[in-house]
């Protein structure tokens, strides 16, 4: 394969079907690349001593898009080796152990990929417009990310 064959991809993707770990890495493998990191980030059935049942994800899709590509522009910027990068993220309801996100990023060596999948979640949770609303078993909660800017910007 001609490395021109292989040009650095951005794949993202914010959709209401399940979504599957298998695809999302299978999308940054490279044969350039000696690395593929993934986060997965899953529904869990707890939160401060409640007992959750599932998750709903909402977001302004086209805004979501575009802070997400600029995520991908940032990677690419600090990790100029970083070939291609995967973000799904599911929006509606997650049920418990269901994935919400999955990050993958493929690099030549592990420690570019490592830290672009670490910046990649921690940036998208302070600058994409998602919401979560965890439903518990007799009210829900709509979830602000700590990390969130504009969530401190009233406080």
């Amino acid at each position: 394969m001609d490395e021109c064959e292989d040009v650095p991809k951005d794949f993202i993707k914010l959709k209401s079907e399940k979504l599957s770990v298998d695809e999302v890495s299978e999308l940054v493998i490279s044969p350039y690349c000696g690395a593929v990191s993934v986060f997965i980030g899953t529904t869990r059935n707890n939160f401060e001593g409640k007992k959750v049942i599932h998750l709903e994800y909402e977001a302004y899709t086209s805004m979501a898009e575009t802070e997400i590509k600029k995520i991908c522009r940032d990677v690419r910027q600090k990790w100029p080796s970083v070939k291609h990068i995967a973000v799904h993220h599911r929006l509606g309801v997650v049920p418990i152990t269901e994935a919400s996100v999955i990050i993958a990023v493929s690099s030549p060596h592990r420690a570019e990929s490592l830290e672009a999948v670490t910046y990649c979640i921690n940036t998208l949770k302070a600058s994409v417009p998602i919401w979560k609303k965890e439903i518990y078993e007799d009210e829900y909660s709509w979830k602000e990310n700590k990390e969130c800017f504009w969530a401190n910007l009233e406080k």
